[in-house]
């Protein structure tokens, strides 16, 4: 009898077996998903990491998110956000202090479950007592009271306000508006408040109510802020009206101690370094690198510590980055998250930017007491919490500070200079020393108005730079502005999402610890 013919269980085995190499073939014929280089892994370089792993939307031509790999040159992730250890004590050897309008940095800390804390006392102005010293007197001293009694402290405040005021008059009002028009950590002066407000706010925003800039010079006219980089925070003061007093002692202590700098920068950064004095500043306990580690372990990031880029050239279709390791890497993105001032990487073709040096702050820590002789003084109860400077090429320091007050004759200090400090220099200010650190960070640019900017597209292809930025101002929460920027401007360009849509940002917590800069 005739019955239709039924594949056996065995042949359909056979017949898969046979296939199987063509099923695996058009499985796997996909293009692989384009490669991101970062070079530095400083807060630039872990918010580009951060945000390309947030905005990345799948689409037809691009269903795979890209691969991001970091290239640290040191063991350690952070960039200049770092801690030292005293005496078993960390403190916060580089980038310290954090507006509360940083709302970047905030989200990053609730983002990563971290504890924000106040700054040292020397870096609260609520709380500190304050000298201004010309190197032979202190030409303004604040009062200080020895008393844990709140009443007594709220008197002492009011009387050193009240003495504040009488030297430097209603200039103080005028310097007050200058900075607290800003939203975030800046200052723009000829604007209402109001629209001044509104302007800052727009970084803020949704990426889909804001251009995403290829220039910095664009970036800053958006907001309003180009002018300020234009001329001089002193042309700025003057044009308000600030008496000469207050620019060459009070400002010019800030600007020293937040940029090392004197009231000749430009009239942005100045403006930076005046908010960057205020109160209600915070920092991360146990210090701000953790938002660094913290955005790399959680943006399935290959990370690469220990290993310097030492060039990066354009093949055509992809960048090829070499290593001071003799390893060579491929990758379609490149972006450079590190200051080029004072680094030796060559390119290929070669990229043209604007000279630029960096201000270096070398930073010195010592345990120990200072020496009441050297300023003049009885007793060490007399010398303020914070030393400021005024601008002389004679002055070895632009800021001694107190971190932390063991006991009376046990204080652990920060120390701030242009130049190395000598043991014979220490020597000198210490009456003792019981432990020393000493730190040369090339901390900021050297800020020269007019101010020219780096792009933030170095070879008109797919090689970014985000610290073309810095020249406006250096903060962690200006990196993390301009790293977001680059990160959609990378999005726009290379996986073409014309409108990048906001990114749902949950709370996590990363699995793994990276490590961090300790000295």
């Amino acid at each position: 009898m005739y019955s239709d013919p039924k594949p056996s269980f065995s042949f359909l085995i056979l017949l898969f077996l046979c296939l199987q190499p063509l099923i695996f073939s058009l499985s796997t014929d996909a293009s692989p998903p384009p490669t991101v280089c970062i070079v530095g892994s400083g807060i630039g370089g872990s918010s580009v990491a951060h945000f390309l792993r947030h905005y990345f939307h799948p689409s037809p031509s691009q269903p795979r998110p890209p691969n991001i790999k970091i290239f640290e040159r040191s063991y350690v992730v952070g960039g200049r956000m770092a801690t030292v250890s005293i005496g078993g004590e960390n403190f916060e050897a580089g980038a310290s202090i954090l507006h509360p309008k940083n709302y970047h940095a905030l989200n990053y800390s609730n983002l990563l479950g971290l504890k924000v804390k106040p700054p040292p006392a020397s870096e609260d102005d609520d709380s500190m007592s304050l000298g201004i010293w010309d190197g032979k007197k202190f030409v303004f001293k604040t009062l200080q009271v020895d008393s844990k009694f709140p009443l007594v402290q709220k008197i002492v405040s009011y009387v050193n306000s009240f003495r504040i005021f009488f030297r430097y008059g209603f200039s103080l009002l005028k310097m007050g508006s200058f900075v607290e028009v800003f939203v975030l950590f800046i200052a723009f002066l000829f604007l209402p408040k109001k629209s001044t407000v509104d302007s800052f706010l727009k970084y803020y925003e949704s990426p889909e109510r804001r251009p995403i800039f290829e220039t910095v010079d664009d970036m800053l006219k958006w907001a309003g802020l180009y002018n300020l980089t234009t001329q001089t925070l002193q042309d700025e003061l003057i044009g308000i009206k600030l008496s000469p007093l207050l620019i060459e002692e009070l400002v010019t202590v800030i600007t020293r101690i937040n940029y090392g700098q004197n009231v000749y920068i430009s009239g942005l950064a100045g403006a930076v370094s005046l908010a960057g004095s205020g109160g209600g500043l915070w920092a991360v306990d146990g210090g701000n690198w953790q938002m660094a580690s913290g955005l790399i372990n959680s943006s399935d990031v290959s990370l690469h510590l220990n290993e310097e880029i030492e060039s990066i050239s354009y093949l055509g279709e992809y960048y090829e980055l070499n290593s001071t390791k003799g390893n060579s890497y491929s990758c379609e993105v490149a972006v450079v998250a590190t200051p080029l001032d004072e680094v030796n990487i060559q390119f290929s073709p070669a990229v043209s930017i604007p000279e630029r040096k960096l201000q270096h702050t070398h930073a010195a820590f010592v345990r120990g007491l200072l020496n009441p002789a050297y300023f003049g003084l009885r007793t060490v109860a007399e010398i303020p919490e914070l030393v400021g400077t005024l601008e002389d090429p004679d002055l070895p320091f632009t800021c001694i500070s107190v971190l932390k007050q063991h006991d009376e004759n046990d204080i652990t200090y920060k120390i701030f200079s242009r130049e190395p400090m000598s043991d014979a220099l220490l020597d000198s200010i210490f009456s003792a020393r019981l432990q020393t650190n000493r730190i040369n960070w090339g901390a900021y640019p050297l800020y020269k108005a007019p101010e020219l900017f780096a792009p933030f597209i170095l070879d008109g292809q797919h090689l970014y730079y985000v610290n073309a930025f810095e020249n406006a101002a250096s903060t962690m929460e200006m990196s993390a502005v301009a790293a977001e920027n680059v990160a959609r401007l990378i999005l726009s360009r290379y996986f073409s999402e014309a409108s990048l849509q906001s990114s749902n940002l949950q709370s996590f917590s990363p699995d793994a610890d990276v490590s961090h800069f300790d000295l």
